[in-house]
């Protein structure tokens, strides 16, 4: 092609192929970690420069101005910064998990400073990372020429330890990244060891042994079912929270932080709280300090007498980085292309890798020794024939001619007969003689044990374990991430004073605790007054009392149980709304509380009693629930739509009294219902009609069944007036449900000196005695427990016992 001939090509299918190259140069070439040693190609060029530079652990520190000017001019043509920023990353012990290189100087913090300059820092590589160059001079893997052809370096590092796991990897590419969490070294040799002995072993399983990631900065990993989404398909969300402790012991409480999530910049995190303060987003901070130093870090916010705590630090984790959430990709290069890998998958390529190393490593050993042996068997030959050699040497006139008869007489090769002629005179001794003869003994042995090596995968597996168990035991070190939550928040009461609160909840899942004497007893068939402002929307939906003091097992439509402690719940005054559940639980999405049971203690021979919108029932023992999870738990099993709609403590040897909305009630003995474990499915409770639902459980042990209805209507009937059904039937009417009183809104047991305090959607509340509402034959409407505006409905009520009001 001359120089003035014009070539026509189609603009878009250039574009497509040049993108491509340039996407697949990204990809492979900068951005996404081989699965096999767990690198990037900088990090894989700095720690093998720095090899060839002499720069191990046993040998001074470096600068690392020297290092940078190494790896750039010998293998990565591309910018200082990048190779330097690489050195210093590695070299952080907030960063990595296991640093591979030791720094000496200013290499950053935690708050974000940068490092020093390059010209004042030193460095040097540590021991864990000359295990990831280990065997790299016995042709264990492939080198490719640099860039511009003048040297050799390796396509990727032997790699004793599964890298890519234990200190994980970020990138971005062009169309894709990767985001893979560290974890512990110890975990993921012994998931690594269990995977050679078990190779069927199931991720459930390694999962008891690799529970989740194990950051540097430690923290709280909340739950496991993100990352064993990212161990079963690649990808995966894992939560975390710093490390707070509550100190309530002087005259204001104090939160003390001594850990953060990973890779979040501590003065950032100060920076952020004081603004929300600043702000007046938040209520109750008085002063922020940071009084971190080496021995480590410790966050102080200061908080005014009368706070709560808990609702101060849950602000925190919804609001700040002290709760954060890292996604999870595992993303590297596999055979020259990007794959997204599960955990089995990435023990496995890793150990593919090892399988191919070992075995080149063993058959370089062993050409080396049989190398050796067959010398050692020509010097025996010589000094056996000691005399003859000597002879046959001195009547050589060369040293060529002296090689070929040393063949031609002896049996020997060439390689043995060189040896002959450079062995010294010394080794004709008998001492040396029989050094030789123990050495070629050995030789042997080693032989017989390296071709036993490769005699099978089995055996190179057998070798790769056995280094595995002795990493575990140089470099192994404990879990710094803890699993689940920290209980110490619910044990801080010396300071509560153990008195019974209202508490309040909105279909909007609004909550707040008030002092029961703030509404004053009204006859029946008053007003009320109003006891939550609440939004167009939004309505009441539960009120109940419970002292400071007690657990509170808050049941959720979706079948969940989670923990609060009363002192936990805010405060509010008569007409304020609250505070949002979402911001007390750690609530999945549309998930709405719908019962909320006070517990003083979990004992075993109490039970919870469960019904749902469908009519099933289940009974559970009450310590089933004794251990309090941030993160809530599974407490029963639904079918498709169903929901739970109430749950009551039991004895386990009481009568209870099912209430559907259109007002059918069933009795029956709780025997009739097995206990079973949690988060099983239930039997059916009570037969429904078409469009009926089950609405409330009462335990038959006081004087009377009260029953109201949402228009304000109520009614006491005698337990008597319900005969015992078997479970699964359809129960008896039990009160009158047409246009004027409207659908049952709940049912509970009273006695005749019980006070009721009644909520209506709007707000309103009315406290009365149930002395006060008459004692009605089933089939009946009742009487006018609460007069309501237009509009407005009863949505809950709940029971004011002589007690109660006592200590009030």
């Amino acid at each position: 092609m001359t120089s003035n001939q014009v070539v026509p090509i189609n603009i878009e299918e250039e574009m497509k192929s040049c993108y491509i190259d340039y996407a697949m140069s990204v990809i492979i070439g900068r951005a996404i970690p081989d699965a096999r040693d767990g690198l990037k190609p900088v990090h894989r060029r700095t720690l093998y420069a720095m090899r060839e530079l002499g720069n191990t652990s046993d040998k001074p520190y470096k600068k690392s101005a020297r290092i940078v000017g190494d790896v750039m001019g010998k293998y990565h043509p591309h910018g200082d910064s990048a190779i330097y920023d690489t050195l210093v990353k590695m070299a952080q012990p907030f960063s990595y998990r296991y640093t591979l290189v030791d720094g000496q100087g200013n290499f950053g913090s935690i708050d974000g400073d940068s490092a020093a300059a390059m010209r004042y820092t030193e460095a040097r590589l540590t021991k864990l990372s000359e295990e990831l160059l280990a065997d790299i001079d016995k042709e264990t893997v492939d080198f490719v020429p640099n860039f511009d052809e003048s040297l050799q370096e390796p396509d990727v590092l032997p790699a004793r330890i599964p890298n890519l796991l234990v200190n994980g990897s970020s990138g971005i590419a062009v169309g894709m990244a990767t985001n893979m969490p560290p974890h512990n070294l110890r975990e993921v040799c012994e998931a690594t060891c269990r995977i050679i002995d078990e190779p069927g072993v199931s991720t459930e399983e390694l999962m008891r042994i690799m529970p989740g990631p194990d950051f540097p900065t430690g923290g709280i990993m909340m739950g496991t079912q993100g990352v064993r989404d990212a161990y079963l398909t690649g990808r995966g969300k894992c939560v975390v929270r710093g490390v707070v402790e509550i100190e309530e012991e002087g005259r204001t409480p104090r939160i003390i932080i001594s850990e953060i999530p990973f890779q979040v910049n501590k003065a950032r995190l100060i920076e952020n709280i004081a603004g929300h303060v600043r702000e007046k987003r938040i209520e109750g901070i008085s002063d922020i300090r940071d009084e971190s130093d080496r021995d480590g870090m410790r966050i102080v916010i200061d908080l005014k007498r009368g706070t709560a705590p808990q609702v101060v630090l849950n602000f925190l984790y919804k609001h700040t980085a002290l709760e954060s959430s890292f996604g999870i990709i595992n993303l590297a290069i596999v055979d020259r292309q990007p794959r997204v890998l599960n955990l089995k998958e990435l023990v496995q390529e890793f150990l593919k890798h090892r399988v191919d190393v070992v075995r080149r490593r063993t058959e370089f050993d062993l050409a080396k020794a049989e190398e050796r042996r067959h010398i050692l068997s020509g010097l025996l030959v010589a000094l056996d024939n000691i005399d003859a050699v000597i002879a046959t040497i001195r009547g050589s006139g060369t040293t060529e001619e002296a090689q070929a008869a040393l063949v031609a007489k002896f049996g020997l090769d060439e390689a043995q007969a060189d040896a002959i002629l450079k062995m010294q005179l010394r080794r004709l001794a008998a001492l040396e003689h029989k050094k030789i003869q123990d050495e070629r003994d050995a030789l042997a042995l080693e032989v017989e044990r390296l071709t036993a090596i490769l005699a099978s995968e089995a055996s190179i597996l057998a070798e790769i374990r056995k280094e595995l168990v002795d990493i575990t035991a140089r470099f192994g070190d404990e879990r710094r991430t803890q699993i689940g939550h920290a209980t110490e928040i619910l044990e801080k009461e010396d300071l509560i004073e153990d008195k019974p609160m209202l508490v309040s909840l909105t279909s909007s899942n609004y909550v707040k605790r008030i002092d029961l004497d703030t509404y004053r007893n009204q006859r029946r068939g008053g007003r009320g007054i109003i006891g939550m402002a609440t939004k167009d929307d939004d309505g009441v939906e539960n009120v109940f009392v419970a002292n400071m003091l007690d657990y509170l097992l808050c049941f959720t439509d979706k079948g969940r149980v989670y923990w609060l402690k009363v002192y936990d719940l805010p405060e509010g005054q008569r007409t304020g709304k609250g505070k949002a559940l979402v911001n007390l639980l750690n609530l999945d999405g549309e998930e709405r509380v719908t019962t909320v049971i006070p517990v003083r203690e979990f004992r075993p021979d109490r039970y919870l009693f469960f019904a749902t919108r469908e009519g099933t029932v289940a009974k559970m023992a009450l310590d089933e629930f004794s251990r309090p999870r941030q993160t809530g738990i599974n407490a029963i099993n639904l079918r498709g739509d169903d929901a739970v709609v109430d749950v009551k403590a039991t004895d386990g040897n009481q009568e209870l009294i099912l209430t559907t909305k259109f007002g059918q009630s069933l009795r029956f003995h709780e025997e009739a219902v097995r206990p079973v474990r949690r988060n099983a499915m239930g039997v059916r409770g009570i037969k429904l009609r078409h469009g009926d639902a089950l609405q409330a459980v009462a335990v038959v042990e006081e004087d009377h069944l009260l029953t109201i209805t949402e228009q304000g209507y109520g009614k006491r009937t005698e337990f008597d007036e319900f005969r015992g059904h078997g479970r699964g039937t359809m129960g008896v009417r039990n009160i009158v449900v047409d246009a004027r009183a409207g659908n049952v809104i709940g049912s509970m047991a009273v006695s005749d000196d019980d006070e009721i305090i009644v909520m209506s959607a709007s707000g309103i509340v009315i406290r009365t005695k149930v002395s006060e509402i008459s004692i009605q034959k089933r089939g009946t409407r009742g009487v006018r427990v609460m007069k309501l505006d237009d509009g407005d409905r009863v949505i809950g009520f709940t029971i004011l016992d002589a007690e109660d009001r006592e200590e009030a």
